[in-house]
């Protein structure tokens, strides 16, 4: 579509994802154990966090080879929240999008192109997170503009020669400070 209308792809950003809410409506106060998930909730989570990327990647990926030029943006989360009791499978989707965006990384190394993974950095303010949460949790939660800043450097020519890296959005320097953040 961006193709069509624009004659360019610029940027790729792997952020539609299902969550815990899809497997379990009350997975932050009773963790689901992995071998009571349904088969068919854990394929269509597994399908959309791990085949869909590599789906819009296959689609995008030689656009942006032939313009020398490409930015893909995997949108995951932190190992801590990846091995959370209960979290499977989104925690093992998170990590195979991690292994996967390392690997597809070194693909288009030298072209142009960077593959970089950006993470929230905690809970965040979605439709993920069910309502109901206790209000201690509820009050820690992000805010999903969170990820403006970041998405935009790591979109930008700022990035040239970035890639393969994993970045948290929650830790991004603030306005006006200069550098990366580590």
């Amino acid at each position: 579509m961006a193709l069509g209308r624009f004659g360019r792809l610029d940027i790729l950003v792997n952020n539609a994802g299902r969550g815990m809410r899809t497997v379990s409506s009350d997975f932050m106060t009773e963790p689901s154990k992995f071998w009571q998930t349904d088969v068919d909730a854990w394929r269509r989570l597994i399908d959309t966090n791990v085949n869909g990327p590599l789906l819009m990647m296959r689609a995008s990926t030689p656009v942006m080879l032939r313009a020398g030029r490409g930015r893909i943006i995997n949108i995951s989360m932190n190992y801590e929240t990846m091995r959370r009791k209960g979290f499977s499978p989104c925690g093992t989707s998170k990590g195979a999008l991690g292994a996967q965006t390392v690997i597809w990384a070194l693909d288009p190394a030298g072209t142009g192109g960077t593959v970089n993974a950006l993470l929230l950095g905690g809970a965040t303010r979605t439709g993920m997170i069910p309502s109901g949460v206790p209000a201690s949790l509820a009050a820690k939660l992000l805010d999903p503009d969170i990820m403006v800043a970041p998405l935009r450097n790591l979109a930008s020519s700022c990035s040239d020669g970035v890639s393969e890296r994993r970045f948290v959005a929650a830790l991004w320097p603030a306005a006006g400070e200069a550098g990366w953040p580590g």
